[in-house]
């Protein structure tokens, strides 16, 4: 399954929620299920900077294949980096480089979420392709 394919798929997923509200607190919920990373894991080089949250993205290598584990402090961040991460997770490199999130705003999360959490949501994708990009070079 193609990355655009698999973003299809979420959106196909979270869309049969009538109400952005509702899909919102269903993406929340989906975040109860993680297990909270480790204390060695919530470290500097792992924090997402320019997220008002504390919030942490593990990313990994294996099989030129990209994988990514997150957590936050907040439910709504843990929710919503969750999300990105299983959308960006099994990909390759050069796909989650190229590919941006438009879930967001195809299930009209994005209106209902306020201008510091969008910024901190650019802030994950600029993580992420960081990442990516350095698996290219």
């Amino acid at each position: 399954m193609t990355l655009i394919e698999k973003q299809n798929q979420l959106i196909e997923n979270y869309a049969i929620i009538d109400d952005p509200q509702e899909r919102l607190a269903a993406v929340v919920d989906d975040a109860r299920k993680l297990s909270p990373l480790p204390n060695t894991e919530r470290t500097e080089a792992n924090r997402v900077k320019g997220c008002i949250s504390q919030a942490w993205i593990v990313s990994e290598l294996s099989n030129n294949r990209c994988h990514f584990r997150s957590d936050a402090d907040s439910p709504l961040v843990r929710g919503l980096l969750k999300l990105v991460c299983d959308l960006y997770t099994g990909a390759t490199p050069a796909e989650v480089a190229a590919t941006e999130p438009v879930l967001f705003e195809e299930l009209g999360l994005a209106r209902n979420l306020s201008p510091t959490r969008l910024n901190g949501l650019r802030s994950v994708r600029a993580k992420i392709r960081e990442f990516a990009s350095a698996c290219l070079s």
